[in-house]
């Protein structure tokens, strides 16, 4: 609040996926903002309608689309975006259960992306 001259941010992006977050998210917003919730939540959240009823903010959810893909590949595959920054855990494919529960609990495991990688075939 102290950045924004005590207003609140235009647009809040919650994208971990924990109540605390997406409550922090709504706490933060100025009056008409915006509040893009993309967190995968795996535990409800509470909306504060008392705090929020008056400001006429606009919250969104989903997940990221496919639009973008094209996008985001050229920029990986030209160096502009190091992708491999963002992966935090690697699993092989015989360990996907393993995968799927660290990255449901991303806030107890710090996971931010996962990579699983399927198992070489020996050669013959």
């Amino acid at each position: 609040m102290e950045l924004t001259g005590g207003l609140g941010a235009d647009v809040a992006i919650e994208a971990v996926g924990i109540p605390a977050t997406f409550e922090l998210a709504t706490t933060l917003i100025r009056p008409c903002g915006h509040v893009a919730n993309i967190g995968v939540h795996g535990k409800p959240a509470t909306l504060h309608l008392e705090s929020l009823w008056n400001r006429n903010v606009t919250i969104t959810t989903g997940l990221v689309d496919t639009y973008s893909t094209p996008t985001l590949l050229r920029l990986t595959t030209g160096g502009q975006l190091n992708a491999a920054q963002f992966v935090t855990h690697h699993f092989a494919m015989a360990d996907m259960m393993e995968a799927y529960d660290t990255f449901a609990r991303a806030a107890d495991t710090g996971a931010l992306k996962v990579v699983i990688t399927p198992e070489l075939q020996p050669t013959a």
